[in-house]
């Protein structure tokens, strides 16, 4: 028998407890409370949000489980989601008790020692609900809630022991193209979401909600309206339908007070239609916490007309930069280049960017201010088609990069070698219809010997380290840690993977039912430090599948069907 293949258990021997590893309560004991002090410095224990601490990280610095130890590691219990399609959330856990979101607004409270349920919440969808994707990405905590954004523009807070509802608030009209995939954020007492419906003619905005009252406490417009800095950029009233979508978590720097969100695509997609810089689409926003003022941002390109969204949050982190330490955003984007900015109290400054994927599209990147020049070949207009790489899917797409301060390593998940042409159409906006006025094509390169890769950057230096490849391409957001791990799944062939942090080598793999697209964590419990992640295809990830099917004329399977599962060191 495979040793990765042994019969899953529901219990495990517990280890004995390392002194840096606190013992959890025990279930239905009194919920430990969220506060602010806990999401800016949390325990190594738990994972609290969505990417396990306001930086973005994606990193524990949990040690049980490393380089020397990862080959024993097994899996301990799983837990079906009873739905299929893509699960992209990660399992949150707070002393013990875990907390997962699915396609279609389920959440589950479990046992993260056992995996039984403790209470189970779904959500009531409209029979005609407007929304291109079905996916959630992840709930937040605050306080003694659980907070959810839902698929008809909706925030839900529960009860975090019972699963109850607490109050149940809208933030748009689903019926007009608004819908909501995101984890939301919570900080200083609030909870802050942004939307989807980028392809749907929405203006895209971020609002924060009390988390005691769900009352509305401010609202920004990632597309400013007349008499706002940066309408100029948008020809007559075609702002009202502009895109700039916002369906990825943001960040948030205490010390500065502003909270960083990414930005999606203009709408319609074609620029020709449109002319201008379209301020805030494909942007990051620096946005004041407390009031929603926009106090800087950096367009990453100008007038797009890829699908090239980059909604990705940049991480915060410190680079060293001619003998200076930066207050960094690190920002993979999907347009293909990495791009490091200075976050400041008013302001995003560039300071540089390289392609880290294959692009042929900018010709250049303006020193001073990061602005790109195109070449006009391959930017498609209406009647017109122009190819172009990497294609919509872009370089990055939705699935976080990770940081590790301890290697001072980025882990970006990566798809390459593959490029894409679109053609302009004349779009008519009908609320809630499509609203791209394109037709896309995909294609692999013809000498490519991979898509899906794994690339770890020195940000110091500017340098990729090195790359793990996959011949699939990869949709796996990336966990790293204090064992000196790289955990990640991504690829159609199901597998679950550690690698080592410091050089990239596979150290252990488990194939699981499904592709995995969710967002790993790690957590620890009575000594015992586990990792979880939710496998369930679906969604882009098999959207692409389809697409290199078509242009390789070969035919890919992949399960769906979403479970949780969480392994452990054998012992």
């Amino acid at each position: 028998m495979n040793r990765f293949d042994w019969p899953i258990r529901s219990t495990l021997v517990l280890l004995t407890a390392a002194a840096s590893l606190a013992p959890a309560p025990a279930v239905g004991q009194s919920y430990a409370s969220v506060t602010d002090e806990r999401l800016v410095d949390p325990e190594p224990e738990n994972w609290l949000s969505y990417r396990g601490n306001y930086n973005g990280w994606g990193y524990s610095p949990l040690d049980q489980i490393d380089t020397s130890n990862v080959d024993d590691l097994v899996p301990v219990w799983s837990f079906s989601t009873g739905v299929g399609s893509g699960h992209e959330a990660p399992p949150v856990v707070n002393n013990g008790t875990m907390f997962v979101s699915t396609p279609r607004n389920q959440v589950f409270a479990l046992d993260a020692r056992t995996g039984e349920l403790i209470w189970r919440y779904q959500h009531e969808l409209p029979d005609d609900l407007v929304a291109f994707h079905n996916t959630n990405r992840g709930v937040a905590l605050f306080g003694d809630h659980v907070f959810m954004a839902t698929l008809d523009a909706r925030v839900v807070a529960l009860d975090a022991q019972s699963g109850r509802v607490a109050w149940d608030m809208p933030v748009a009209d689903n019926s007009s193209g608004y819908y909501m995939t995101l984890a939301p954020l919570a900080a200083r007492g609030k909870v802050m979401v942004g939307v989807s419906g980028g392809e749907l003619g929405i203006r895209g905005f971020v609002v924060a909600l009390d988390t005691e009252t769900g009352e509305e406490v401010w609202r920004t417009y990632t597309v400013p309206a007349p008499g706002e800095f940066g309408n100029d950029t948008w020809p007559g009233d075609s702002w009202r339908t502009g895109g700039a979508a916002v369906w990825l978590t943001g960040h948030y720097d205490p010390a500065l007070g502003l909270t960083y969100w990414g930005t999606g695509n203009p709408g319609p997609w074609i620029g020709d239609q449109r002319p201008g810089d379209n301020l805030y689409t494909n942007s990051v926003l620096a946005l004041d916490v407390d009031t929603g003022e926009i106090r800087g941002y950096h367009q990453y390109h100008w007038n797009g007309s890829w699908d090239w969204d980059e909604v990705s949050t940049p991480l915060l982190v410190d680079v060293e930069r001619g003998g200076r330490t930066i207050p960094a955003l690190v920002h993979p984007g999907r347009n293909g280049y990495l791009w490091i900015l200075e976050r400041q109290p008013n302001a995003i400054r560039f300071v540089d960017a390289d392609p880290f994927v294959t692009q042929n599209v900018f010709t250049s990147i303006d020193p001073e201010t990061g602005r790109p020049t195109y070449d006009e070949t391959r930017k498609p207009g209406t009647g017109r088609r122009a190819e172009f790489c990497p294609s919509l899917w872009g370089g990055k797409d939705w699935p976080p990069a990770a940081y590790n301060p301890m290697t001072r390593l980025l882990y970006i998940p990566a798809n390459n070698n593959h490029c894409g042409a679109i053609t302009g159409t004349e779009p008519v906006y009908v609320p809630g219809r499509s609203y791209t006025g394109a037709s896309t094509e995909m294609m692999v390169q013809p000498d490519a010997d991979h898509i899906g890769e794994i690339q770890a950057w020195d940000l110091d230096r500017g340098e990729r380290v090195w790359v793990r490849e996959f011949e699939s391409h990869n949709w796996g957001p990336v966990l790293t840690t204090g064992g000196g791990l790289v955990f990640a799944g991504g690829t159609h062939d199901r597998y679950f993977r550690a690698f080592d942090a410091e050089s990239g080598e596979t150290l252990w793999q488990f194939r699981t039912n499904s592709g995995v697209i969710g967002v790993p964590s790690t957590f620890a419990v009575d000594g015992v430090q586990y990792v979880a992640v939710q496998s369930g295809w679906g969604v882009d990830a098999a959207s692409m599948t389809r697409r290199i099917d078509q242009d390789r004329g070969t035919s890919t399977f992949v399960p769906e069907g979403g479970v949780v599962w969480v392994f452990a060191l054998e012992r």
